[in-house]
């Protein structure tokens, strides 16, 4: 009876230890998914939603004329020295000088200062040509408008506007054990997918659930939230997937981390043995007793 006894604790411990250890399955990317879409080609369509401007986004406006286009005095006496100091191309920066990411407080503070910020109208004051609505509004869009509205004061084919913002700004937040993950990120491309933002960063380490990746999304009416599996292929689909502007995303831990299993297989075995002679040595104490 007693051997059954022991015989019946030890398998408890193993069966504890098997059903918290992280599995291969719960680690790998992107694993095959019958559910994903895929076109007549073969080939997983781009689903990359198109960024519309909301309140508060800070924007870059850059005119760029002929070296003796006249740009900075009529639209912003701010940037008249730039061109006087002989900007060969004749390029006019009308808010935020697009140089590198953000620092340890948050944000670009030359793009913060000198971009043109959405107000709390939902538009933009560009000097020597008005309130523009940007809110709601893709920046193509916005383009057009201040390009007609350019070529009033230049010939035809002798500017172009250029407006976008600080880069892709989004933000990782997770445990303490992804401190290395964790932060605000700005990555200078036109497209980005979470699988591209997270190998920038290092990748995700055994302790996060990767089945259970929520994305905080902000629109001009409010705030959305979506998970993603990246365990499954079928995440490619999601329009989530593809990362906008002040995007967040939250990495949170594995359950079978938390319970103090599962980390490594060394140590789910090293923490099972641990228990199982703590076990027994209660037992055998009280047994003298």
């Amino acid at each position: 009876m007693k051997k059954f006894s022991y015989l019946l604790v030890i398998m408890i411990f193993v069966l504890l230890g098997l059903t918290s250890c992280i599995s291969k399955k719960d680690v790998r990317y992107l694993q095959p998914s019958e559910s994903l879409t895929i076109n007549e080609e073969g080939l997983v369509p781009y689903n990359v939603p198109e960024y519309r401007v909301t309140k508060g986004d800070i924007l870059s406006l850059n005119v760029v004329t002929t070296p003796k286009g006249d740009a900075a005095q009529f639209y912003s006496s701010l940037n008249a020295s730039t061109s006087a100091g002989g900007n060969a191309n004749g390029a006019i920066n009308n808010g935020g000088m697009q140089q590198g990411g953000g620092n340890p407080n948050g944000g670009n503070a030359t793009f913060y200062f000198n971009g043109l910020k959405v107000d709390s109208n939902g538009d933009v004051n560009i000097f020597g040509i008005g309130f523009v609505k940007a809110e709601g509004r893709t920046l193509e869009d916005m383009t057009k408008e201040i390009q007609e509205k350019v070529n009033e004061n230049f010939l035809q084919g002798k500017s172009e506007v250029r407006l976008n913002l600080d880069g892709i700004r989004y933000y990782i937040l997770g445990d303490i054990e992804s401190v290395g993950v964790t932060g605000e990120k700005t990555a200078y491309v036109t497209q980005l997918n979470i699988m591209q933002a997270l190998a920038m960063n290092g990748g995700l380490n055994r302790t996060v659930d990767r089945k259970n990746i929520t994305i905080h999304r902000k629109y001009p009416e409010g705030i959305k939230v979506a998970k993603l599996d990246l365990t499954k292929e079928d995440a490619m689909n999601s329009p989530y997937y593809w990362l906008q502007n002040g995007d967040i995303i939250y990495i949170n831990t594995n359950g079978k981390s938390i319970n103090g299993f599962g980390k490594e297989p060394l140590q789910t075995l090293t923490t099972g043995v641990s228990l199982l002679t703590t076990a027994l040595s209660i037992y055998l104490l009280i047994k003298n007793l």
